[in-house]
């Protein structure tokens, strides 16, 4: 599935008003963004949600910035995809997530991330209208996951990463697989208001486990993880300024080999960011 080269990565585009939404996808598509993703926010109807945009696009893909897997079930996530590719075409990615531990025991399952990760998969294959592999892929993180990814699904969806992190992961999927790393974006050039907007929203994260060990990975610090963030940390996660400048970010990660980069725009609170993704549409070209 071709997702583009530039897509928008949005809370508010499953949280605002209906009307207000499809209105909204409307004109991204119209910008030239390539793909529309939605977060999977612990539950809910994505494929609802996900219906909402498509109806609302005819060339831009959505995709799914993760569901996770201990929250949907594979019969219903087969079923509904097939049923939104019937009616639409085959313009719905679903991304997959393990979420985290809290997540599994709800459901009643163990949290073994690869093993769940790999009967998930296996379920959508066996379902009596399966999800195709380039109609899937995964929040892939760790090498495991990553491997697991390349070899059964589109490729990869990974969350706070840097362009360093871009250019490991496509040496280790090689060629083909599908990169498409999250970008958080504030569009402020003040130093200290464009890295407030982003530990407002990064520093939450930082306290999660498997966020944690990704970000020390990464080459940062446990110091780095302190009080919403390190100035060193939020310049590598969030990129802040002007359109230039987040467009040599995202620049940045499709020379280190993603295929795909999404914005998400921080910073606005609740409100939909129309005026800056305006702004933003003139990366897509």
């Amino acid at each position: 599935m071709d997702v583009g080269r530039t897509g928008i990565w949005s809370i508010e585009l499953r949280t605002a008003d209906p009307g207000a939404v499809q209105d909204a996808a409307a004109e991204l598509d119209a910008l030239g963004f390539g793909a529309l993703w939605i977060p999977g926010l612990g539950g809910g109807d994505i494929l609802g949600d996900s219906e909402r945009l498509l109806s609302a696009t005819r060339s831009a893909k959505v995709a799914v910035g993760v569901l996770s897997i201990w929250r949907h079930a594979p019969a219903d996530m087969a079923a509904g995809q097939a049923r939104l590719r019937e009616r639409y075409g085959s313009r719905l990615m679903l991304g997959l997530g393990v979420s985290d531990p809290a997540a599994a025991r709800e459901a009643g399952r163990d949290y073994r991330p690869l093993s769940g990760m790999g009967g998930y998969l296996d379920e959508l294959d066996a379902a009596p209208d399966p999800v195709p592999a380039d109609e899937r892929l995964l929040a892939a993180l760790g090498p495991n996951m990553v491997q697991l990814a390349g070899k059964r699904t589109a490729g990869v969806h990974p969350f706070l990463v840097t362009p360093e992190y871009s250019a490991a992961t496509r040496e280790r999927l090689g060629a083909g697989p599908l990169l498409a790393p999250y970008q958080a974006v504030v569009l402020e050039s003040d130093p200290a208001k464009a890295r407030a907007a982003a530990r407002g929203f990064v520093g939450m994260f930082l306290s999660m486990d498997h966020y944690a060990r990704n970000v020390l990975r990464q080459g940062f610090t446990e110091d780095d993880l302190s009080d919403g963030g390190s100035d060193r940390l939020i310049d590598s996660l969030v990129a802040w300024g002007d359109v230039e400048s987040i467009g040599n970010r995202v620049r940045a990660h499709h020379q280190a080999g993603a295929d795909h980069v999404c914005l998400h725009v921080l910073g606005t609170g609740s409100v939909m960011p129309l005026p800056q993704w305006r702004e933003l549409a003139a990366l897509t070209r």
